[in-house]
């Protein structure tokens, strides 16, 4: 290869379209960029929860927030309440936000362990604006403090979305099926995709963003697959749309039942439902009668089933195609890192994106970059279903009792025995997420970083007094969550 000119993105939905979007709009002056799709094959088009890194992508593309807003019916995002997870009956909120103010040498949570020792420490997640925030349903974006979010938003809507931003930017759609991948039988490349309607499509560099399938990166160039159901066994999911019946909150819930969780994500004008469970420990019948009986509204859609297996691509870059999306694998939406591993995967294309020959030396640091985070976002799901009390069904009994993987056994005895966690570079999640997860679902470090007995009580107890106070302050300043959201998307 001596040029890489053509790019074909294979699939729409939300990755092919965010790809799209991204390339033409970031690095693509001088590519011929066509995305192939077909009317007649359905998308996923579930991952309607984000983290706050899907604001990199946006801003990155110079995306108004209120014409996001109105274009994709968000809601903002401040967190995550884990209902059920623990033991039946608690309830946690993992937020975006940091909780109080640590040191050079010691998070915040050491300073709130000695506190809660001595007795006069309030509940660890009182000193953090955005937990506090989703629990009054509040939002706003003020000057005088930085609030970190993420959105809700219609996944079907924000791919039309970016389509658009994509078509402007000179993309070509072709509407199509898939019938044949070409490869060169001197390299293996792909060479041209060819349609059931004859249409020959060539391409230099090739995008697979053909799902669960994988039809370039897996049937065509033969990846293989790692799978994760042994740590993670849930594999079928079933959605359900609602009405609303109320103003929508800000944070997601996700609520544990017998063989699973469910979800519940407010937008604008309804509500996305779901329930992820295993099939070898409830039905199908089973699944959707449980999440009819547990959702509010009418619904106004039929329910969607979805059959997954966990796991990623043992390449997500082979020869001249990267997968993205769920073609490169598929991590349970528990976190709602979906959209994220796309855009993480975008990210680092367009920093190694090939100006001629692909070297081998770019695909194998991509590949080792995009592993090395899967098994992070792996491992940080796999902790809220091993860490936990319940015993009360046999999926409960089976993941309290499973195998974890090495790096997780080491991060959570690191952190039980010394209150140690540390963020590491290829780890979307912060260390205050690992704080709040790990304590909300019962792990609670033996001791604290000695830096902390540097304060007398009363030092520190004023300290742990001024960390709340400033949270209370930033409080009052900000107004409900849903009227901000509808004044905001009208005001640009």
């Amino acid at each position: 290869m001596s040029q890489i000119n053509k790019v074909v993105i294979a699939g729409g939905g939300t990755a092919g379209w965010m790809a799209a979007a991204s390339i033409s709009k970031l690095v693509g002056r001088r590519l011929d960029i066509t995305l192939i799709e077909s009317e007649t094959i359905g998308t996923i088009g579930v991952g309607e929860a984000t983290i706050p890194s899907l604001l990199t992508i946006n801003r990155l593309l110079k995306i108004s927030e209120p014409e996001f807003l109105r274009e994709t019916k968000a809601t903002f995002k401040l967190g995550i309440a884990f209902e059920n997870w623990r033991k039946l009956g608690h309830r946690y909120i993992h937020s975006f936000g940091d909780t109080g103010t640590g040191c050079w040498a010691a998070g915040f949570h050491h300073f709130w362990l000695r506190g809660v020792n001595e007795g006069f420490a309030k509940p660890y997640g009182d000193y953090c604006l955005e937990l506090q925030a989703a629990e009054m349903s509040r939002f706003g974006l003020v000057s005088s403090h930085k609030i970190n979010y993420a959105y809700h938003l219609d996944a079907t809507q924000y791919a039309a979305y970016l389509r658009r931003l994509a078509e402007q930017a000179g993309v070509r759609r072709v509407e199509g099926i898939i019938d044949q991948v070409s490869l060169d039988p001197s390299n293996g490349n792909i060479t041209h995709l060819l349609t059931k309607s004859g249409q020959i499509i060539e391409g230099d560099l090739f995008i697979d963003c053909t799902g669960f399938r994988g039809r370039l990166i897996a049937e065509a160039l033969g990846t293989g697959f790692e799978d994760w159901s042994h740590w993670l066994p849930c594999d079928r999911a079933v959605a359900l749309q609602t009405e609303s019946v109320s103003p929508a909150i800000p944070y997601t819930r996700a609520i544990a039942h017998g063989a699973g969780w469910q979800w519940r994500i407010p937008l604008q004008h309804r509500v996305g439902n779901g329930l992820v469970y295993c099939s070898k420990y409830q039905t199908d019948e089973e699944a959707i009668d449980l999440l009819r009986r547990n959702t509010q509204g009418e619904a106004t859609t039929e329910p969607r089933f979805i059959q997954f297996t966990t796991g990623q691509r043992q390449q997500h870059w082979t020869k001249n195609c990267i997968a993205l999306g769920l073609s490169s694998g598929f991590i349970e939406p528990l976190e709602s890192t979906s959209i994220h591993f796309i855009q993480n995967g975008l990210l680092w294309l367009l920093l190694m994106f090939p100006s001629d020959t692909i070297l081998e030396s770019v695909r194998n640091e991509y590949n080792a970059k995009m592993r090395r985070e899967a098994e992070r976002i792996r491992d940080f799901i796999v902790m809220h279903y091993h860490l936990t009390e319940r015993d009360d069904t046999e999926f409960w009994r089976y993941c309290r009792g499973m195998d974890i993987p090495e790096s997780l056994k080491h991060r959570m005895s690191l952190f039980g025995s010394s209150g140690t966690v540390f963020k590491d570079q290829d780890d979307v999640f912060a260390e205050n997420s690992w704080v709040q997860v790990m304590m909300g679902q019962g792990l609670i470090p033996k001791t604290y970083h000695p830096i902390v007995d540097q304060m007398s009580s009363v030092e520190l107890s004023e300290f742990l007094r001024q960390n709340l106070e400033r949270v209370d302050q930033s409080l009052s300043q900000l107004p409900d969550h849903f009227n901000f959201v509808k004044q905001y998307a009208q005001s640009g």
